[in-house]
């Protein structure tokens, strides 16, 4: 027989105390998910929720960097108590809004050769001595989003053509396997009776200090650079990243191609301008950022296998966006403008 503890104290036994390192742990207490992780090396152990509240990305997926639980999706960081102390796409300066702090249990206690958890505020001052029978909860399932969730065979995307012909004549393209050179050209797009485009811009600073124009005077310590980012729905994303001092100009284009219900082509087109009057890039640059962008592309993959189910949500109501979010949820909306989902998205959020 499986002894069961936690409904009686409160106290939840979640993973063998030898099981827990400096890499995220998943577990259950109470039928709720969190995840377990050392933030020093042999220190105590923390236990945080399951998913950061910023895209819900699964924290199990995490590192720790310098003693903080850090999300590998865009860089968000918790200190053992669970306060948010770190969004880089705020800045150096910029401060973490209140609600990125996670609820942590209300206790975790390392005991008996087991770790313990009380999500809630209990009576029993300490965890129970467990018995031979104890076992751990087995991790709750993720939740399903709310509201609806697009896929691969989404009806609206059945119905437009996704047949894309890269032939020799195509540019870089990382990830493609159709055969193509690599040779200056273009991809051909397949007709659509019915599609949204969709442009949205942004504009931002970072400092450069070891680019050789700035030791000349020719350009400043902080460059300046504006990103735009064109979607038109459902399988095209075309981003140019523009570095307004130096003129220089990177355009990323991704072409998507359903296979399956979890399956997908992307192709990357990758086109390169030093600015102005300089020489065009060398091949060597060119390669290196054709590795860029494939070692991307390949970081989101791994990522994406973390999350829960298949699909995107376009709502996202269980999410916290900030202004450097516009981008992406700008694209959501027009992929519920192109599938019709746009009012129950909005009901949903």
């Amino acid at each position: 027989m499986t002894t069961c503890v936690g409904t009686s104290t409160g106290w939840f036994p979640v993973a063998r105390a030898a099981e827990v390192g400096s890499r995220p742990l998943p577990v259950g207490a109470g039928g709720r998910a969190y995840v377990l992780v050392r933030l020093r090396p042999d220190g105590e152990v923390s236990a945080f929720p399951a998913t950061c509240p910023h895209r819900l990305v699964p924290l199990s997926a995490g590192t720790v960097v310098d003693g903080r639980l850090t999300c590998p999706y865009h860089g968000w960081q918790y200190d053992g108590e669970g306060r948010c102390v770190t969004i880089p796409a705020l800045g150096p300066d910029g401060t973490p809004p209140p609600r990125a702090d996670l609820t942590v249990p209300w206790a975790v206690e390392e005991r008996h050769g087991w770790v313990w958890l009380a999500p809630e505020r209990t009576a029993v001052p300490t965890p129970p001595r467990p018995g031979d029978a104890t076992v751990a909860e087995p991790v709750p399932a993720p939740p399903q989003p709310a509201g609806p969730v697009l896929g691969n065979l989404h009806p609206p995307w059945r119905r437009r053509g996704t047949r894309w012909r890269c032939p020799a004549s195509c540019g870089p393209v990382a990830g493609c396997r159709s055969g193509c050179s690599g040779a200056p050209g273009r991809c051909a797009a397949p007709t659509a009776s019915r599609s949204t485009r969709r442009r949205t811009a942004s504009a931002s600073g970072s400092d450069a200090p070891t680019d050789p124009g700035v030791a000349t005077g020719e350009r400043p310590v902080r460059l300046r650079r504006r990103v735009t980012a064109v979607h038109r729905a459902p399988f095209q994303l075309l981003l140019r990243r523009e570095h307004l001092d130096s003129g220089a100009v990177t355009t990323v284009h991704f072409l998507l191609q359903p296979e399956d219900a979890d399956s997908t082509r992307v192709y990357t087109r990758l086109l390169l301008s030093a600015g102005p009057g300089r020489p065009l890039p060398a091949p060597r640059d060119v390669g290196r950022e054709v590795a860029l962008a494939q070692r991307v592309l390949d970081e989101d993959l791994a990522l994406t296998a973390h999350l829960a189910g298949q699909g995107l949500p376009p709502a996202g109501r269980d999410e916290l966006h900030l202004r450097a979010d516009r981008l992406g949820v700008a694209l959501r909306r027009a992929l519920c403008d192109f599938t019709g989902t746009a009012r129950g998205a909005r009901a949903a959020a």
